[in-house]
């Protein structure tokens, strides 16, 4: 499939070139934070000789590692770890991967996933089996089917590897963590559709419903819940066993949002976003920090008028998943996108505008001044933070017209005098190195227009 948009270049010069981009200041923001674990190896450890849960695997048993698709601090670290300590107590166990519709809905694509990740066989010491089949094992009380990854179902065990926070599309007390993981990642493209199909509306109620039959009817023995500080490092790790893990949850998803990140002001005119991937977020950028949310299920963080999102990580592997919460964004940016793992996502969760192409700008400088000529700062100065992505808050730019708040603040702290952003002759910015690009579409030449 060839897609062929012709951008009408001297038109947009005339409109956009005369925009002033503000100066920018560079920002340090020490967020008062839990302190990283800073032995992964052995906080694991520590947690699967604890008698509870060393008592829930048994010598000769089988036992699959659910991993999911989230780019979490340390991951490869844990779940080597977790892989040793089974094998010292005479398990013997592998991987599967546990991420619904994601890596394209198929097993090549999930297997891609992890190797961005850095889970691989040699690197954790155990085998990974991707495919895509599941077993019904039950359904809910509304009658919903709930499905389990065939291999995971017919292993003796299965344990789950998961990081707990706040969902990017709904709230509730189950929301990102180890019942959304058993309720959706471990059932596939399959499971996650059945469970998406009822809409966000009722995720609250499905996930605990869902996980509540796979506990029951799955040979799960326990989950690995990793809860990250504002810097996207683990500073907890806790083995819940199965029969605990609907009651711990909970109170584990109010700390993991107390120590999130967030952008310490409540209201800017422009995001300028470099980079966004579903290595970052589930949504490329995650709306608790950019305020942007793509159901009216969930809430908070900042009130911004315009978002602009440069490019896509190469981690990504083109799932352009979130692009469409942003306004403005490159050429550079859709030459990147596989539809191929894009859609996937919009059709399993029932939520299309994540994926929607936003208006694209030539160059860097042009999606910004778009930005800035409609974010409606009528007689002032117009009010700008850049962030490299949603992971890495610890430095920014803002624009000189915010220094106010960054010096009444005592944990900011600026790091540079007021300067111009510098773009290079095409109109890019030279601090933002932007990655190779990828055909547009999967299997598809760059014989387009762009």
């Amino acid at each position: 499939m060839d897609i062929t948009l012709r951008i009408p270049e001297a038109a947009l010069h005339h409109l956009l070139d005369t925009v002033l981009i503000p100066r920018m200041v560079r920002v340090r923001y020490v967020a008062p934070t839990p302190e990283a674990i800073d032995d992964i190896p052995q906080a694991v450890a520590r947690e699967l000789r604890r008698r509870e849960i060393a008592s829930l695997v048994r010598p000769g048993e089988r036992v699959a590692i659910g991993v999911g698709s989230r780019g979490i601090g340390g991951l490869p670290e844990i779940v080597s770890a977790l892989v040793r300590e089974l094998r010292a107590a005479g398990c013997d166990p592998f991987i599967i991967p546990t991420m619904g519709s994601h890596g394209g809905a198929n097993a090549e694509g999930q297997l891609e996933v992890l190797r961005h990740l850095g889970v691989t066989p040699e690197r954790i010491g155990a085998a990974i089996r991707s495919q895509m089949e599941t077993v019904i094992v039950g359904t809910t009380p509304g009658g919903t089917p709930v499905h389990v990854d065939r291999l995971a179902a017919e292993a003796d065990a299965i344990v789950m590897v998961t990081r707990v926070k706040p969902h990017t599309a709904f709230r509730g007390p189950y929301e990102s963590g180890l019942a959304k993981m058993i309720a959706i990642g471990l059932g596939k493209q399959v499971g996650a559709a059945t469970i998406h199909a009822r809409g966000f509306g009722e995720m609250s109620h499905m996930i605990p419903q869902a996980t509540e039959v796979a506990l029951d009817r799955a040979p799960i023995r326990f989950g690995l819940a990793i809860l990250e500080n504002a810097h996207d490092q683990p500073y907890k790790i806790v083995a819940a066993p199965a029969n605990r893990i609907l009651s711990d949850e909970p109170a584990l998803l109010e700390e993991a949002k107390s120590a999130m990140p967030s952008l310490p002001y409540a209201r800017f005119d422009v995001l300028i976003i470099d980079r966004i991937g579903k290595n970052i977020s589930g949504d490329g950028a995650d709306p608790n920090i950019t305020g942007r949310y793509p159901t009216p299920y969930a809430s908070g963080g900042p009130e911004i008028s315009k978002q602009v999102v440069l490019d896509l990580s190469d981690a990504s592997g083109g799932n352009a998943n979130g692009i469409g919460m942003a306004d403005f964004t490159t050429v550079r940016f859709v030459r990147k996108m596989d539809l191929g793992r894009t859609y996937p996502n919009a059709l399993t969760s029932t939520v299309p505008r994540p994926v929607a192409i936003p208006m694209v700008l030539p160059s860097d400088r042009l999606a910004i001044a778009a930005a800035l000529l409609t974010c409606n700062a009528v007689g002032r100065e117009p009010r700008l933070v850049r962030i490299q992505d949603t992971l890495h808050l610890e430095s920014f730019s803002v624009s000189a017209s915010m220094l106010g708040d960054v010096e009444s603040d005592l944990h900011q702290h600026v790091d540079s005098a007021p300067e111009s952003l510098h773009f290079d002759p095409h109109g890019d910015l030279v601090d933002l190195k932007p990655d190779a690009p990828q055909p547009l579409v999967a299997g598809a030449s760059n014989a387009d227009s762009w």
